[in-house]
């Protein structure tokens, strides 16, 4: 931890953008931590990061409509900018951009991000509106703060693919740093949507990561069919019961590409409802 002081919070563009720009000008590296606040020590295990490498570091906290599709929890999204403020000042976190969403969205909006086909299965299959918003966001941030570096975590996994294809697609001069889940001492990938979880549905949620560990000893000890792999998984959540799964794939590392057998570095992806909300998680074997 390197400071208490609070943070600057900015709400407009032009503010933010000028301020990038002058840093810049006086030779700083910027890194900026896109974030819908709620944060948590994932979030905050990027503005490390970014503290790490870089001289000036810029969170944005914006609960991106457009990501969210009709019934989802933008609504009942967790907003609280002085709590969140307050953590990032813990750890040195210089500025904080949050933006409304007329500003991020003025009236008469109308462009749209589609990344292709790393956008297509999995999430995108469930959530078809989901990635679009995500990288036109993502977008309209990097124009608003033209840092050097953007810190994303690896929990969001098919996202931090949409982000580095939409960057490379569109010659975005900004580099991808992507960094290790964080997790609870129990296992569980942390997640601002935990906070919806009963007691009891929290001590079931550790059951997404045992399930991929247990994949994981499976496949070390010689197994490659992702076939029994996916089967046994299964079969562990269902013993530990509560959840309704919406999928389990396994794909070559740094793509969406399913595999059938685990042949090199290959991630396991999960999601599943738990009660009232969704979780996802992944892991790297191989």
């Amino acid at each position: 931890m390197t400071s208490t002081k609070m943070p600057s919070i900015v709400h407009t563009g032009a503010e933010i953008r000028q301020l990038i720009h002058s840093a810049q000008l006086s030779g700083k590296r910027v890194g900026v931590v896109p974030t819908m606040g709620a944060l948590h020590a994932g979030h905050l295990s990027l503005i490390d990061a970014a503290r790490e490498q870089c001289d000036l570091v810029v969170a944005t906290i914006f609960v991106n409509p457009t990501q969210f599709a009709p019934g989802e929890d933008f609504e009942r999204y967790p907003r609280n900018l002085e709590a969140d403020a307050a953590k990032l000042a813990s750890c040195g976190c210089d500025i904080v951009f949050a933006p409304a969403v007329d500003e991020m969205y003025p009236q008469g909006y109308g462009t749209s991000i589609d990344v292709g086909a790393v956008s297509r299965p999995l999430e995108g299959e469930r959530r078809p509106t989901h990635f679009a918003g995500v990288a036109t966001v993502v977008l309209k941030l990097f124009q608003l703060v033209p840092a050097n570096r953007a810190y994303f975590g690896h929990k969001d996994y098919q996202q931090t693919l949409v982000v580095r294809q939409m960057v490379r697609d569109l010659n975005v001069p900004i580099d991808i740093v992507v960094c290790p889940t964080v997790r609870e001492t129990d296992g569980l990938a942390m997640s601002s949507r935990n906070a919806y979880l009963s007691p009891d549905e929290r001590k079931r949620a550790t059951a997404l990561h045992d399930s991929m560990q247990l994949a994981a000893q499976l496949a070390s000890t010689g197994e490659r069919s992702v076939a029994k792999l996916t089967a046994a998984m299964e079969q562990h959540l269902n013993e530990v019961g509560g959840f309704v799964l919406d999928y389990i794939a396994f794909v070559r590392q740094d793509t969406v590409e399913l595999v059938d057998e685990v042949t090199g570095p290959t991630v396991i992806l999960i999601a599943a409802h738990l009660g009232q909300t969704r979780l996802i998680d992944n892991l790297v074997i191989g």
